[in-house]
């Protein structure tokens, strides 16, 4: 071996030895310099932290603060009262009653155990009477609410039903719970009565425990034991008052629901939409719901603080909220309640006296024909064989009725619109014959003796059928010339039914007035397609030309007479006059939006025909023809053009006897020059005689009632 090897492997060894003895070599510069890397890093990453802090609690503290701030405050909002109704002049009709209240508001923490424990305690404390409604479905709940029912339910539950969701097993035993386990005293009832409002309520929503009769003492024992009824708490709730005696009055302002009753079942997902609660209370009937966005208030707001335990701990209101706007009607409640009474007097002596033994209803409606404010409605009616009368004032736009020769007015302009006469044309007035069925004439003309020529005004002033009649078979083609003639197949009568149908409308008859209330009926128009030769309806497009057949309600008709008294407009009929704000005491205040007059359509005629439609109209009433058919009515207090319509019908008893009975109609408006109300009244079904004229007698005393209030100086 040489030298060199030998001094190599004498160093080898002694570094060896050395490593066994003082453990691995350390050379110089090269592992410190990794371990001053190592420091500089961690040092690095020290001064990253410190500065994030830093940003943390200096520069978002805020932020942070809102952050950890929302988990334990949430807002809550609560209903505020209903804005009022008001009559035109400015008479409360419609407000709320303030009610001490014991209110609940539920939290997610919350479970059945916990509510059946401050139902029991504050069955203690107010006294409630058992709900009536209760189902059984809530008497299960509360059975299942006690621990021990609840854990022997679960027990009784199969292995197969334990893997089920949590849901569905407690719907499992709601539906193994017997009625024998159901049978309460009626302190348990009470309980269960309690419980059941605060199981009702939604998380962190106000409800009402208790809203009526709350006693002082009552309200002076919940607070005292505050802390012990968790989520229980004394209020102030709201109930709605009605304040007007007008039955009229009263319907046609609707009811609202109550906080039991909350949203109505059939709009409830439109009304959740909208942010309401479904405890809110609604309108649900008549102006109340048409006028629900206006007069529902803007909810309170309130900010709750609860705990890491989910317990309420405090309340601040954030907002107060607003009353709702308030609704001031067209209506004055003084010339209503005269209205109301001329038209409930009538009908009670026609009762009395036997005239309307089998009618089934009386309606008249006032209306400004230049605005479409209402002015007032009535109607009555009673059961057959009865004195007794009952109030149906909404039947002036639900009760439909044939208005027979009142709507004359409307053929005579669907025959000028579709060219089959012009202007004051005249036609010879007589019976029609018709092939295989009696003739049809006016009522002074039955029999052809009395045939004369006449014009369309004077069609108007004596209510000529027969001129009616002879335009609805000029729209099918047929210039009568006497004799007898066959009405064409049924099938082709559909274009001349339209344009009849069509003329009419223009008026707003057969079709909706647009009134601001809901369930508006439209009367009945049959299709031509249900008609039939074989049964005698083949020429019942001739009975339409002159009232006697398609059906229309008061509204209709009051609005067809306005739209000849205002120069040709048909206007929308509307209750409410505007949208009021409130004054500082929460009554009526400033005007915040006006109900403007809305002209549907203009009506399809020249100003010399609607001037010859005005001529009529009012000779109906003062013309000197013998025949003249509402002379009665010139002396009404102001001057008035009218239309009259008889229609006859019949009804058959139980004996099986035939009556014979008249609709008697009447549409008027006044002053003619200067027309500030016009009228449509309505009395079914009364029996035929040449003496009683209901119509007549009643038209004239509303309208005298109007000049006496309004007009005489």
């Amino acid at each position: 071996m040489k030298k060199g090897n030998k001094k190599q492997q004498s160093s080898s060894m002694k570094e060896k030895l050395l490593q066994a003895k003082n453990g691995p070599l350390i050379r110089k510069g090269h592992i410190p310099f990794r371990l001053n890397f190592l420091f500089l890093v961690i040092f690095l990453l020290f001064v990253t932290l410190i500065i994030r802090l830093g940003n943390l609690q200096i520069v978002n503290s805020e932020k942070w603060a809102e952050e950890i701030t929302s988990g334990t405050v949430t807002t809550i909002k609560q209903s505020t009262p209903r804005g009022s109704v008001y009559d035109a002049s400015g008479t409360l009709l419609a407000g709320n009653q303030a009610n001490a209240a014991i209110t609940f508001t539920r939290t997610s923490s919350m479970s059945a155990e916990d509510l059946l424990a401050t139902a029991t305690k504050l069955n203690k404390y107010i006294d409630v009477s058992v709900d009536d409604r209760l189902t059984e479905r809530d008497l299960k709940d509360f059975y299942l609410a006690h621990t021990k029912n609840l854990e022997a339910a679960q027990k009784k539950l199969s292995a197969k039903e334990q893997l089920l969701s949590s849901s569905e097993q407690y719907s499992k035993m709601i539906e193994d719970v017997s009625e024998d386990q159901l049978n309460f005293n009626e302190e348990q009832l009470k309980i269960a009565t309690i419980f059941t409002k605060l199981n009702a309520g939604e998380n962190l929503k106000t409800t009402y425990v208790k809203n009526e009769d709350v006693t002082d003492e009552e309200l002076a024992t919940v607070a005292e034991h505050a802390s012990e009824l968790a989520g229980v708490s004394t209020g102030t709730d709201w109930s709605r008052q009605v304040n007007t005696t007008s039955a009229a009055l009263k319907s046609i302002i609707g009811t609202v629901s109550t906080s039991a009753q909350g949203l109505p079942a059939e709009d409830a997902e439109e009304y959740l939409k909208k942010g309401y609660f479904s405890n809110d209370r609604v309108g649900t009937s008549y102006l109340e719901k048409q006028y629900e966005s206006v007069l529902q208030g803007t909810k309170s707001e309130y900010e709750i603080t609860m705990n890491n335990k989910g317990t309420i701990e405090s309340t601040k209101e954030v907002s107060a909220g607003s009353k709702g706007s308030n609704l001031k009607l067209t209506i004055d409640s003084a010339f209503q309640e005269k209205l109301d009474s001329i038209v409930k007097t009538n009908y009670q002596q026609l009762i009395n006296s036997g005239a309307a033994q089998y009618s089934d209803g009386i309606y008249a409606v006032a209306m400004n024909p230049k605005t479409g404010a209402i002015l007032g409605i009535s109607g009555y009616y009673h059961q057959a064989n009865s004195k007794e009368i009952q109030q149906n004032a909404i039947g002036v736009f639900q009760a439909a009725v044939v208005p027979g020769s009142a709507i004359k007015a409307a053929t005579i302009t669907t025959g000028w619109d579709n060219k089959v006469i012009s202007g004051n044309q005249v036609i010879l007035d007589q019976p029609i014959y018709l092939q295989g069925s009696a003739a049809k004439a006016s009522i002074f003309n039955p029999t052809g003796s009395n045939n004369r020529y006449i014009n369309a005004a004077k069609a108007l002033e004596i209510s000529s059928n027969s001129y009616m009649i002879q335009i609805a078979l000029k729209l099918m083609g047929i210039n009568y010339q006497g004799g007898y003639i066959s009405i064409p197949a049924i099938s082709d009568q559909t274009k001349a039914y339209e344009e009849l149908r069509a003329g009419f409308a223009q008026y707003g008859l057969g079709v909706k007035t647009g009134v601001d209330i809901p369930n508006e009926q439209t009367g009945e128009s049959p299709a031509v397609s249900t008609l039939s030769e074989s049964n005698g309806d083949g020429a019942k497009i001739l009975d339409l030309a002159f009232g006697q057949f398609d059906t229309y309600t008061p509204l209709q008709m009051v609005q067809y007479i306005s739209a000849i008294a205002n120069g040709g407009e048909r206007v929308e009929p509307h209750f409410v006059e505007g949208v009021y704000n409130n004054d500082e005491n929460g009554n009526l205040g400033t005007l915040k939006e006006s109900i403007a007059t809305k002209v549907l359509n203009k009506i399809d005629i020249t100003s010399d025909e609607l001037q010859i439609l005005k001529d009529g109209l009012y000779d109906v009433v003062h013309g000197t023809d013998a025949y003249t058919t509402a002379r009665p009515l010139a002396s009404t207090k102001m001057t008035v053009s009218a239309k009259t319509g008889t229609a006859e019908t019949s009804i058959t008893t139980e004996s099986g006897q035939l009556v014979e009975l008249n609709n008697h109609n009447a549409v008027v408006y006044g002053p003619t020059d200067d027309p500030e109300i016009a009228i449509a009244v309505m009395v079914p079904k009364i029996k035929q005689t040449d003496t009683t004229y209901p119509n007549l007698v009643i038209s004239k005393q509303i309208m005298d009632a109007y000049y006496d209030m309004y007009m005489a100086k």
